[in-house]
């Protein structure tokens, strides 16, 4: 993403800046990223690798999911049928991706492709951890046929990244006894 947001970190409510997610990853509930970050047009972007200490926000694990369809393509875990894609983005996924979660990914070719790293719950209780070929978004050649869907579903992802190192989290605190509950969106 190109835009301007808001600056990471705490003069975060003055200032403009440009971010670029080179790797995402959910652990724990704690999202971890390495990211560039440029707080002008002509100035260097500076690096960096982080790890949240607020829970991620429902909203980027829901994200992350919508991307377990092109994990398991990729990755030859389920194949293709007439009801294998999920019909709207708003429902939850079909239940035959149950065993399946995208827990990160990884941007490669300043940001023409990407590799999917996820995880498969196997019967026994054991969990298979997954990681899918590099996918170039613009491959003409022997490409994945999804590439543009996988493009667009990652763009939103990003966006959910971007709004969690901005602050964008859950609020885990204990509520008051007595208190209405808040909302579960806070700005860290």
């Amino acid at each position: 993403m190109s835009l301007l947001f808001s600056i990471v970190g705490p003069d975060a409510t003055s200032a403009r800046s440009l971010i670029r997610v080179h790797k995402a990853r959910v652990r724990y509930q704690q999202l971890t990223c390495e990211f560039t970050e440029q707080r002008a047009d002509d100035t260097p972007p500076r690096a960096f690798s982080l790890t949240c200490q607020e829970l991620v926000h429902p909203d980027l694990l829901h994200r992350l999911a919508h991307l377990v369809p092109h994990l398991c393509l990729l990755t030859e875990q389920l194949t293709e049928t007439p009801d294998y894609w999920p019909g709207d983005e708003a429902e939850p996924l079909p239940a035959h991706f149950s065993a399946f979660t995208v827990v990160g990914f990884t941007i490669g070719n300043g940001g023409g492709g990407v590799t999917l790293v996820g995880q498969r719950q196997l019967a026994g209780g054991k969990v298979l951890n997954l990681t899918s070929p590099y996918v170039a978004f613009h491959d003409e050649q022997a490409g994945y046929a999804y590439a543009g869907l996988l493009e667009s579903t990652l763009e939103q992802a990003l966006q959910e990244v971007e709004a969690a190192l901005r602050g964008k989290c859950t609020d885990y605190r204990q509520l008051d006894l007595f208190a209405p509950p808040a909302s579960p969106l806070r700005i860290c």
